[in-house]
């Protein structure tokens, strides 16, 4: 079982599960992140009835959203945050990241941001303050918001559901050995893209966020997960996996060996290749 983490300037974790190389300057550049289309369901006069937030999308999406649905200003909702008296834990400081619960939710007639948003937050704690999450947390020598953070990445990170407890595994399996988590999922939050186009220089941001260089969790949650990022968050499978890569897709590797791990990054570039993609 490897230990320690290879230095930093040769290995990267991507989103989707990817990990990328970094060697002579060269890096592994990833997918467009899949960004879901707001769906809202119309009356027949065209109203929509409904707004339907995808998971994994982040507060500022969220805004978006509901700015249109209600047929408002850009950058209304997020002004009406300072309003809303969100029921957020003390940890959140203010920011509802994470915990805007992806859901169909009404538009009533007089629906207004505070109110969307309340509902999303009052939702989120339902869901994750009772049984099995809170309890999954506890089991796990966390607290709620920490695990909303872990099932924000896992959300991220996951190529598939199937693999979110997996990933999951692999945060807390760095994060008891004292590695770094590195994440481009994180770095992405903290340049407010949705595409990955990571360069070695965009691991050396300087930022909370920056899961290359600093230690343990980002400061907060870095997009919305929904209830099967929150199970594999708080109750991942056993195993001892550090490493992780989508050599295709449906086809994600994870090993606690760095030597395997580089020949399956090496299958990944080879196939990145053979489809013409940038290396």
């Amino acid at each position: 079982m490897q230990k320690n983490t290879p230095p930093r300037s040769t290995i990267r974790l991507t989103r989707r599960g990817r990990i990328a190389l970094v060697a002579t300057g060269a890096v592994v550049v990833g997918t467009a992140v899949a960004v879901p289309l707001l769906t809202l369901a119309p009356e027949e006069d065209g109203r929509p009835t409904t707004l339907v937030i995808p998971e994994g999308w982040r507060a500022s999406q969220v805004y978006a959203a509901v700015d249109k649905a209600l047929a408002l200003p850009a950058g209304s909702t997020k002004k009406a945050l300072a309003k809303a008296a969100l029921k957020l834990p003390n940890d959140a400081e203010g920011n509802p990241e994470g915990y805007l619960f992806p859901a169909t939710y009404p538009l009533q007639e007089k629906a207004t941001p505070e109110k969307l948003l309340a509902l999303m937050v009052d939702t989120a704690n339902e869901k994750f303050n009772g049984a099995p999450i809170a309890a999954g947390a506890q089991r796990n020598a966390m607290n709620v918001y920490q695990a909303v953070t872990i099932a924000s990445i896992v959300q991220a990170e996951a190529a598939t559901r199937a693999d979110m407890g997996k990933v999951a595994r692999v945060i807390f399996n760095r994060l008891e050995r004292g590695m770094p988590l590195q994440m481009d999922s994180t770095l992405n939050y903290a340049l407010n893209r949705s595409t990955l186009r990571t360069t070695a220089s965009d691991t050396r941001i300087d930022s909370p966020y920056n899961s290359y260089q600093r230690m343990g969790l980002p400061p907060t949650p870095i997009d919305n997960p929904g209830e099967e990022a929150m199970r594999a968050a708080v109750n991942p499978p056993p195993g001892d996996w550090l490493y992780f890569v989508t050599v295709r897709p449906g086809d994600t590797r994870f090993t606690a060996d760095y030597r395997e791990h580089t020949r399956n990054v090496a299958e990944f570039n080879a196939h990145q290749k053979s489809r013409g993609e940038r290396p």
